[in-house]
């Protein structure tokens, strides 16, 4: 046991952590392998097998790997086709289709043709909102029904996908099927 100890307190002093979070990565085996030959110049004996169970069962947990910033790096983030708020033209080009625990971000552009605005309560409540951008303004809010335009302008909303299904960002009132963006989380 205190041979996993040591090898936990070397790991963390020379920054494996970020390596060993993804359980096939071979330089999280490495850091416990040179973390060994310290344990047993410290004069640890290699008798006791029971201290191999442990490191054996750590090493079979899965994580993803999502670097030092986590998962909101913008190495992580993905960019979406933007979205259009106009008079007579579709919203979306197609279906957008997002993975459960992706980070995201959309552009929504009006042209000021209409008031128009695009409500989902079932999509904001299916993501997780980290920040809505308008004119440099960056906005954290608790929750979002829907977003309206009065005039020209670009509204950007950064998110990560949560409850897996399909989900509309659609102009409130009309029936049209290009009058929305539909969202896929997988």
């Amino acid at each position: 046991m205190t041979r996993l100890l040591i090898a936990a307190m070397l790991a963390a002093l020379i920054g494996a952590p970020a390596q060993a979070q993804t359980a096939s990565d071979a330089p999280a085996d490495d850091a416990a392998a040179q973390a060994a030959p310290a344990a047993d110049a410290a004069g640890e004996d290699d008798d006791d097998d029971d201290d191999d169970a442990p490191a054996a069962a750590a090493s079979t947990v899965q994580h993803h790997d999502f670097g030092p910033s986590g998962i909101m790096a913008r190495s992580n983030r993905e960019d979406l086709a933007p979205m259009t708020l106009s008079s007579g033209k579709p919203v979306a080009e197609a279906e957008y289709s997002l993975q459960s625990g992706g980070f995201y971000r959309v552009k929504i552009v009006s042209d000021g043709t209409q008031e128009l605005a695009l409500s989902g309560g079932d999509f904001f409540r299916a993501v997780w909102i980290n920040e809505v951008v308008i004119n440099d303004i960056e906005i954290r809010p608790l929750g979002v029904h829907s977003i309206e335009f009065d005039d020209a302008g670009e509204a950007e909303i950064s998110f990560i996908a949560i409850m897996p299904g399909r989900y509309t960002l659609s102009i409130p009132g009309s029936s049209g099927e290009s009058q929305q963006a539909v969202f896929n989380i997988r």
